[in-house]
């Protein structure tokens, strides 16, 4: 049950965490034909907009209106649904390629296989470019692998 999922409801202590009402709230507004937005503040770069898109959809609202909600329906509200947001000829489209389906598991956002942005295709892992070249990418002197 999504509720399970909340770490207020681990702790005993759930009435002082509103991500449930929240993610309820968005599913009911979603459903009934209203847009939501996904966002986050900074933290953990990228990491912290899968965790705001993983509360949403834990309110009962299904892996397909979750990603519309991260994609589409945030390109609308500001006002760039006719340039962003959906994959379609004309659209500017940075892509994200997933090793596992979302519509599946929401959490499965987290397994990205490539990247491609500005038309050029980069493995996730290395950031080596695949497409149309391949390139490694070149690692600053600051960058350690080990500690």
């Amino acid at each position: 049950m999504a509720q399970d999922r909340f770490f207020g409801q681990r702790c005993g202590c759930s009435e002082e965490h509103v991500f449930q009402d929240h993610a309820v709230g968005v599913k009911d507004i979603v459903e009934a034909g209203g847009r939501a937005g996904v966002g986050s503040h900074g933290q953990l770069q990228g990491l912290g907009y899968r965790w705001e898109l993983w509360s949403m959809q834990s309110g009962g609202l299904s892996e397909h209106d979750a990603l519309r909600t991260a994609t589409i329906f945030g390109a609308e509200s500001i006002g760039l649904g006719a340039e962003l947001g959906s994959i379609e000829s004309g659209k500017l489209a940075d892509l994200v390629v997933l090793e596992r389906n979302p519509l599946d598991d929401i959490r499965n956002t987290n397994a990205i296989r490539f990247v491609m942005k500005n038309g050029r295709l980069y493995d996730a892992e290395t950031l080596d470019e695949k497409w149309p070249r391949r390139q490694k990418l070149e690692r600053a002197d600051w960058v350690e692998t080990e500690p």
